[in-house]
């Protein structure tokens, strides 16, 4: 397997009319467009990278100098039709500004889906007022007024570091399962809604990862309307070849042992988690009274990748 997902790099291109991303972003709707398509180049390149299905379900697509594998539909393979539908019900949570996380988990046992292997949580802000506080002080997040060229760029980097990062974990057991549980701003999303896709999700009072788990800070991208915000968690004796500089320059990047970054408000608590009990924020949300609304597809199994 580790021959299938570390064979898979980023080739270089000088030109290309097939962007990625819009050329400028100055409105809600152009910021939503681009908060879209981070969103989805970023669970293409995981799937991709981690050798979760084949060539064919990939199209191609050109950031800068970079030629990334877009997912796209592949009837060959259900699998990959079921992670699009995936991306397509986040995009009408987005659009209607009641998706706070989308969390994309893997697991080995069908048996023990509370016992995770890997986990990509994916954080959402909103703002009408200009470019949001929860700054990171990587070069991967932008002040109020920032111009197109600079998300632009925030984004090249978080996509390459995320690239980075997929392309020094250790391979995947053969045989892994794919959830993804979306989590939603309370105050504004309707009890019932339920996006395309999905249903309503059981909100778990733990997960236990499968080893030690290592907390990844890849960084955020805010573009005066939205933000996104990446952390990727793996086992420890998968990121021992890292090169853990990328991820841990600063207080926001270090590798941490915390749980699952849930609270409405940017919490960055250092919470004592032991190595087999990761924690999903519910502690927080017992304390504020209230259980955060959470929706689940059907899972997703992968079987014996080649």
């Amino acid at each position: 397997m580790a021959t299938v997902q570390l064979s898979r790099s980023i080739r270089i291109h000088k030109t290309s009319k097939k962007t990625v991303f819009p050329s400028q972003i100055t409105n809600e709707h152009e910021s939503l467009i681009m908060v879209k398509k981070l969103f989805a180049t970023s669970i293409s390149c995981i799937t991709y990278l981690r050798g979760l299905f084949p060539e064919s379900s990939y199209g191609e697509r050109h950031l800068d100098d970079l030629s990334l594998k877009i997912l796209r539909e592949d009837k060959k393979c259900p699998g990959s039709l079921h992670i699009i539908k995936w991306i397509q019900g986040c995009f009408d949570a987005l659009e209607k500004r009641y998706l706070h996380m989308a969390v994309l988990t893997l697991y080995t046992n069908p048996k023990e889906p509370e016992k995770v292997t890997e986990i990509y949580q994916f954080k959402f802000k909103y703002t009408q007022e200009g470019a949001t506080m929860d700054f990171d002080s990587s070069n991967t997040s932008f002040e109020s007024g920032t111009n197109s060229e600079d998300i632009k760029k925030a984004s090249v980097l978080l996509i390459r570091k995320l690239y980075t990062l997929m392309q020094n974990l250790g391979p995947l057991p053969n045989d892994v399962i794919l959830t993804m549980t979306l989590h939603y701003y309370n105050a504004v999303t309707p009890n019932d809604y339920q996006p395309p896709g999905f249903k309503e999700g059981v909100t778990s009072h733990f997960l236990l990862f499968e080893g030690e788990p290592v907390n990844l800070q890849v960084g955020m991208v805010s573009t005066g309307f939205h933000s996104m915000k990446v952390k990727v968690t793996a086992e420890a004796t998968r990121v021992s070849d890292l090169q853990s500089s990328l991820f841990q320059e600063s207080d926001t990047t270090e590798i941490a042992h915390q749980g699952l970054d849930c609270d409405e408000e940017e919490e960055e608590r250092n919470t004592d988690i032991q190595k087999m009990n990761f924690v999903c924020s519910q502690q927080s949300s017992e304390r504020s009274g209230k259980k955060r609304k959470v929706s689940e597809p059907v899972k997703v199994f992968i079987p014996d990748r080649k």
